[in-house]
This record gives C-alpha cells, structure tokens and sequence, in this order.
C-alpha cells in the first residue's frame, strides 16, 4: 500500500491530484441422309424409305447457384479506460456513514461500513439509487479517516451512530479508472500522482472512490473502481 499511502498523504497534506454456371447440352446429332433405293423390276416398287429419328438431345440443368457466405462480424472494439477525463460531478443526497481504518485492514473496514449502510436501508424497504462511494477526509502514516455513502431517493429514519443525510461531493475533478482489487490500487495511485505532476493540477484536499461493481457481490480482483479527483 506505499504509493497508494504516499499518494493519499500528498493529496491531503500538500493541496492545501458468385457466378451461376449453366450446362450446355452437346449439339444435336444430324439424321443421316436417306439412301436411295435399289432399282427394282417395274412390277414391284420399292417402299420409300423411312428416315430414322434423330436422337434427343440430352439436356443438363443448371448449376444450383451458390448463396454467397455472409460476412463475418467485426469484434467489437475494446477502447481503453478514461484517465484524467475531465467531468463535473453532481451532488447526490445520501446516506453516510464515518469511519476510520488502518492501513493494513482498509479494504475490510470499507466494506463493513458498506454492510451497515445496506442493512439499515433494507430494513427500511429502501433501494440505494447509485454506486457505493468512499470519500477520504484525512491520512496519516497509520490510516485514514472516511465517508461511505450510498445515494437515495428518499431519507431513511433511524439513522445509527456516525450516521448522516447529506450530499456527495460535486463540482469538476478528474476521472481514473482502476480495475482489480483494492490492494492493487497502488499502481493506479501513482499514475494518478505522476499525472497531476505532468499536467501541473492543483487537487482539493479529498478524493473520491466510486465503487461501479458492488464491492459485497463481486470478487474483489474483479472490481472496477472510479476515482475522482476534485480540481481546485
């Protein structure tokens, strides 16, 4: 977890990130001429001669024309993740609940935050309207403070400790894209940092981490994680 550690202290402590082919028959055969007959006594005349038929022409039928083969279907195209995309985000009435972690059981303390907020909500018969989200409010070398939320359409009562209804976070910030599990986020959090640094971008003093596969249903090496990053 060093760089995502790194990343996270330095978001926080220094932004102050076919053809048809047809048979011909063979060409008729010619009769052979009558022959003229023998001389015969006058008394008896010669029969006239039959001419012999002619022999039918054979017919071939046509070749079976060939369907033509259909053509073949283009792969759809696999178009890489945004990075740094520019979006605004809107503000979005949820749930929240608080929540501190350390750095070796982060993913666990995220999804248990996570339960509760899916337990009171189903109690209450309500349906969550958007993705989980985790927005981090501080770090330091040990762990990290956070907000799980999750988006509704209606309030729920009731409200257990550290519970709130508030809005999520809104305005322009920058999209990254991370897939994979939540150990493995490091990699992305350094690209991240080393983007900022390129393009010289003054980050707030948060982020955000929309969970696009729920993170209780989903093997953790198959989540997609956006993560926004707001712009000063």
């Amino acid at each position: 977890m060093t760089c995502l550690r790194a990343f996270r202290l330095a978001v926080i402590a220094l932004v102050p990130a076919a053809v048809i082919a047809l048979g011909l028959g063979p060409a008729l055969a010619q009769s052979p001429p009558a022959t003229a007959p023998a001389a015969s006594p006058p008394s008896t005349p010669a029969p006239p001669a039959t001419p012999a038929p002619s022999p039918a022409a054979p017919t071939t039928p046509p070749a079976a024309a060939e369907t033509p083969a259909a053509p073949p279907v283009a792969a759809p195209v696999q178009t890489a993740d945004p990075f740094g995309e520019e979006i605004t985000l809107p503000a979005k009435t949820v749930v929240i609940l608080k929540g501190s972690a350390n750095w070796d059981s982060a993913f666990d303390s995220l999804m248990e935050s996570f339960k509760t907020l899916t337990a009171l909500l189903d109690k209450q018969n309500i349906s969550p309207a958007g993705n989980s989200m985790i927005v981090y409010t501080a770090t330091d070398d040990t762990g990290f403070t956070y907000l799980a939320e999750l988006s509704v359409d209606q309030e729920p009562k009731n409200l257990g400790k550290d519970m709130s209804v508030g809005k999520s976070p809104d305005g322009k910030a920058l999209k990254f894209v991370h897939r994979g599990s939540y150990d493995n986020m490091d990699n992305t959090y350094e690209a991240i940092t080393n983007y900022l640094d390129d393009k010289k971008l003054e980050a707030k003093d948060t982020f955000i981490e929309e969970y696009m596969t729920d993170p209780l249903k989903t093997q953790e090496d198959k989540l997609v994680i956006n993560v926004y990053v707001p712009l000063k």
